[in-house]
Parts: structure tokens; C-alpha cells; sequence
């Protein structure tokens, strides 16, 4: 059997990052290369030369997983991480998940194959559940949904408060029935579910929520459904700028005024959102700095693999429009 870095690593009782840093004279304690070495005597490990060499060629990579390159949110950090890149002399490779976990695992091994010095990611849930059962040849940073606690470095917005922040928004201009509609596959959607709830059992009134796959038309499909039903709510509340955008559409198909019929608001500040007639409600993200402080956490967890994982959790702007007026 072909041994690599991962039997070395269990053999060592260490992580794969640890044995490169060990065998390639990185930053470890002269105990600890003595450990790795032992753990290589042990094993027969022999280092793969032309494969070093090809990492030292790929060092300038950064992988870049998001969930749909469709949704103008990951489009916008997706830029904003390319400029950084960019800027410091780095390449970048995009690569979309479509939110399924089988190709974010592909895309994983890919980095790994690639040799690329780190990885900036949005995972699904199902993939979050088990980032950190198996060690990566490369550090992570994960953007949008946060992973589990002490696994990597993660930028996220503050996402229950953006939550509660609409239905406040929502109550304070009459509405009482408001209803919910959350993407199904990300720790970000399930975040924003819970601050709505929170906020409507602070207003003393009943959840109405329905789970979706974050497209257009998941949403415009559901949203048909539950207006053909006898509990209709008065707004809605949309938990991606997709999903907002398959309520408006809805909202047309079912010949609905807004915000007379339907009141609705939102994620993400694009530019449909404020060309839309009446202009949507929304929180505005700042993917800018998301982008950029992923890649500031990732150049710092390269420069030093050792230190403690962070998580900057950023705050959303309520930009008020015509879609939530008061009643």
C-alpha cells in the first residue's frame, strides 16, 4: 500500500498540516519534527520531490468553493477576494457547488490535488457537520456560513440579528402575520430563521415558515403553494436575495400588490432590489469586506498555522424601501 502524508500524520498523532511544516523545515518545535520523523521511519514514507516542487510552483493559489456563482452575493465575494488576490500576486480557482455536499467534496480533493496554499469556502450544511473530522492539506476560511466551533477561521454576518432586525422593521410599520421563507441548505438560512423567530415570540405572534432550496424558483413554486392555502400572511420576509427574488415574482403571477397585498423584505442590497417597482426592503451584507477580511485571515493563517482559529462576524444596514410600507 502507497503511503502518504495522512499515514504519517495518524501515525505522528498529528494533523497532515503539522507533517509538511515538520518535513519541510516549517515552524515546529524541535520535539515535534522528531515525532513526525519517527512517525516517517515507521511508516516508509518517502516525500514525493517532483510533488514538493509542484507545491512550491502552486504556492501562489488560493481555492475559491462557493455555493451558486449565480447568486449576486457570491458574486460580489467572489470579486472582492479575486481583487485581493490579485493584488497580493496570487491566482485564484473558482469553483461552484451548486449546494450539493458531493461536489463540494470533490472540489476539496481538487484543492488538494492542485497543491493551493489555502481555501476560501461556503459550505452546506451537511458538508459544515464534518469539516473538521478530517485534516486538510491546506488551511480553510469560511465565508457566509460558519463551521464547526475551533475547526478554521470563518467571516459571517451577524445573522440572527439581521433576522429579528426585519421583523422589528416589519411590526413596527402594522404587520402581524409574517411569514418566513429560508433557504434549506446552509447554517446562514437556519441562523436567520432563528432571529426571526426569536423576534416573533418577543411581538407575542406565531411563526409561519416555510423551507426551501435557495433559487428563484423554489421559492415562486412555494410561495404559489401556500397562497393557495387559507393562512396567508400579510408580509414575508425572504432569506437570500434568490429567494427574494422568486417572491417578487410570485407576487406578480398571483396578481398581488406591493406592499398593499404583500409586504416583503429581505437579504442582499443588488441593484434589481432598488429597480424593482416599489423598491424591496432589505439588509445590505457588506460582501466587500467579507471578501477581504477572508483573505486577511487566510494570508495570517498561512503566515502563522498555529494560532488561535478566529471568527469576525460582520453587521448588516437595514435600507428601507417601499416594499415594507407602513400600513
Amino acid at each position: 500500500m502507497k503511503v502518504g502524508i495522512r499515514e504519517v500524520a495518524r501515525a505522528a498523532g498529528v494533523s497532515t498540516a503539522t507533517v509538511s511544516r515538520a518535513l519541510g523545515r516549517g515552524p515546529v518545535s524541535d520535539a515535534l519534527r522528531e515525532q513526525v520523523a519517527e512517525a516517517v521511519r515507521a511508516t516508509g514514507y518517502r516525500p514525493n520531490l517532483s510533488a514538493r516542487r509542484l507545491r512550491s510552483q502552486a504556492a501562489q493559489t488560493i481555492g475559491l468553493i462557493v455555493a451558486d456563482i449565480r447568486n449576486p452575493f457570491f458574486t460580489a465575494v467572489s470579486r472582492a477576494v479575486e481583487d485581493a488576490a490579485f493584488a497580493s500576486g496570487m491566482r485564484v480557482i473558482l469553483c461552484n457547488t451548486d449546494e450539493d455536499p458531493a461536489r463540494e467534496a470533490m472540489y476539496l480533493r481538487l484543492m488538494e490535488e492542485e497543491r493551493v496554499t489555502g481555501v476560501i469556502f461556503a459550505p452546506t450544511v451537511a458538508t459544515t457537520a464534518t469539516l473538521g473530522d478530517e485534516p486538510l492539506d491546506y488551511p480553510v476560511v469560511l465565508i457566509d456560513r460558519a463551521g464547526p466551533p475551533g475547526a478554521h477561521d470563518s467571516v459571517i454576518l451577524d445573522n440572527p440579528t439581521a433576522g429579528s432586525a426585519l421583523v422589528d422593521h416589519l411590526v413596527a410599520g402594522g404587520y402581524r402575520r409574517i411569514g418566513g421563507l429560508f433557504g434549506s441548505t446552509s447554517s446562514t438560512a437556519r441562523e436567520r430563521r432563528a432571529g426571526y423567530e426569536a423576534a416573533m415570540a418577543r411581538h407575542g405572534l406565531t411563526p409561519a415558515v416555510r423551507a426551501v432550496p435557495p433559487n428563484a424558483a423554489a421559492a415562486e413554486a412555494e410561495i404559489a403553494r401556500w397562497f393557495a392555502g387559507p393562512a396567508r400572511p400579510e408580509a414575508l420576509i425572504a432569506s437570500n436575495g434568490l429567494i427574494l427574488m422568486g417572491a417578487v415574482r410570485a407576487a406578480r403571477a398571483l396578481g398581488l400588490t406591493i406592499p398593499g397585498d404583500l409586504a416583503l423584505a429581505g437579504f442582499d442590497n443588488e441593484p434589481w432590489t432598488d429597480l424593482v417597482e416599489p423598491g424591496l426592503t432589505v439588509i445590505e451584507q457588506p460582501v466587500a469586506e467579507i471578501g477581504t477580511q477572508a483573505m486577511r485571515l487566510l494570508f495570517e493563517r498561512i503566515a502563522n498555522p498555529d494560532q488561535p482559529i478566529r471568527k469576525v462576524v460582520l453587521s448588516g444596514r437595514m435600507v428601507s424601501r417601499g416594499s415594507t410600507l407602513a400600513r
